[in-house]
């Protein structure tokens, strides 16, 4: 009699830990569900935040002077709001590759563009690019124009925004002579700016006061 109420008592023990076992194992489940909706939730307000407010903006490309560089970069979210989609048209280039990039000032008074200041560079860091561990946030890399001089481009940037520390409104965008060779500080060894843009908005959302 008393071996079967130890064996009873036993058996009795081993399916509450074993049911304790499998409520923590769901309660962990549970959690870890949990954090995984709160990062999508945040991913989902970053992208809100860097974007809700403005649909799109644009810089028009005039040239510096003796260029005959024109063109428009238009900036607006992709559809996921998680990066900015640049869409580039410019005619007037020699043929090749030629630095594209984001500068600091939105002033494109200066003859040479030199006026625009340089490199959008919140972060302080090295020039490099599009993508590597160590960039500009204004680094947009090369655009590649044809035997006609046009060049057309669409990219993305997942650094790029319309408020914050990384905005580009009322920033400039510069086209340079020659290529970027992705390496050299400060500027890649671009060569002279050819033309240049400020960037303003197309649509505003801001709610008006």
């Amino acid at each position: 009699m008393h071996t079967r109420m130890r064996h009873l008592r036993h058996c009795i023990l081993l399916i509450s830990v074993a049911a304790l076992i499998a409520c923590a194992d769901k309660a962990e489940q549970s959690a870890n569900a949990a954090e995984q909706e709160a990062e999508t939730a945040a991913n989902a307000d970053e992208g809100v935040a860097k974007f809700a407010q403005v649909e799109s903006a644009t810089a028009i490309l005039k040239p510096t002077a003796g260029n005959e560089t024109t063109g428009t970069v238009t900036f607006e979210p992709n559809a996921e709001q998680t990066a900015m989609r640049v869409s580039v048209k410019i005619t007037g280039l020699g043929i090749g590759d030629h630095g594209f990039h984001i500068h600091e000032i939105g002033d494109c008074s200066a003859a040479d563009g030199s006026s625009a200041g340089g490199h959008f560079n919140p972060a302080d860091v090295e020039h490099g690019a599009p993508g590597a561990a160590a960039h500009h946030v204004g680094d947009l890399g090369n655009i590649t124009a044809d035997a006609e001089g046009n060049a057309s481009a669409a990219m993305e940037a997942i650094e790029l925004s319309f408020s914050g520390a990384n905005s580009i409104l009322n920033k400039a965008v510069i086209v340079h002579a020659d290529a970027d060779d992705l390496r050299s500080q400060p500027t890649g060894a671009a060569g002279a700016r050819v033309a240049c843009g400020v960037i303003h908005l197309d649509r505003d959302k801001l709610p008006q006061e």
